[in-house]
């Protein structure tokens, strides 16, 4: 495939919706990605400062885009300390780095570009004011890494509510067993019989 050209195709293969995220504009937006970046480690060449951020964003943006969207997150290739930039899927949601010198805002309008000619519905999710006045158009929706990183809060916020209104019943093993069942082992271990039985 020629250099500043990305393949489509698989993101087209889907019956949902593809969804296009410019990964480090999201990260750089949020605290809570920016707080998971490590310290810079000069002894080693292959550390990665920001793979925990990435990993978060890859939970989140899966979360976002269950049951919609066919996900993929572009980030600079200069931000990925792997040289061959390769492509991979984690979580549900494909991850690709673009190609030394080329750029994730060119990756994600080309990619964009290439689905809306082929008359496909298209989200992008970047603040970037580039690729904001350049992806327009019939069938592309404009989502800002500000409004992605309101819903994760917003989501997180929900899970954490459900979590907390159904608290989880204690459930031993005595619990589980039928009354006939009960009275034999209390019978064989010398208990006296279960308050259930």
């Amino acid at each position: 495939m020629p250099k500043g050209t990305t393949d489509v195709s698989r993101a087209s293969r889907t019956a949902h919706e593809p969804l296009l995220v410019d990964g480090y504009n999201v990260i750089y937006g949020d605290d809570r990605y920016l707080s998971l970046r490590d310290e810079p480690d000069d002894r080693s060449l292959d550390h990665d400062v920001f793979f925990r951020a990435r990993e978060a964003l890859v939970g989140d943006v899966a979360a976002f885009a269950q049951g919609r969207y066919d996900a993929t997150i572009v980030y600079d290739g200069a931000g990925n300390v792997d040289p061959e930039r390769r492509e991979f899927r984690r979580a549900g949601v494909r991850i690709l780095f673009s190609h030394a010198g080329e750029s994730a805002d060119s990756v994600i309008e080309a990619m964009a570009t290439q689905m809306r000619r082929a008359g496909q519905s298209v989200t992008v999710i970047s603040s970037d004011l580039g690729i904001q006045s350049t992806i327009q158009g019939d069938g592309v929706t404009r989502i800002s890494s500000r409004m992605l990183i309101s819903n994760m809060g917003t989501m997180a916020e929900d899970v954490q509510r459900a979590t907390d209104d159904s608290p989880v019943p204690r459930m031993t093993v005595a619990d589980r067993l039928d009354d006939d069942t009960r009275a034999k082992l209390d019978a064989l271990l010398g208990r006296r019989p279960h308050p259930h039985a």
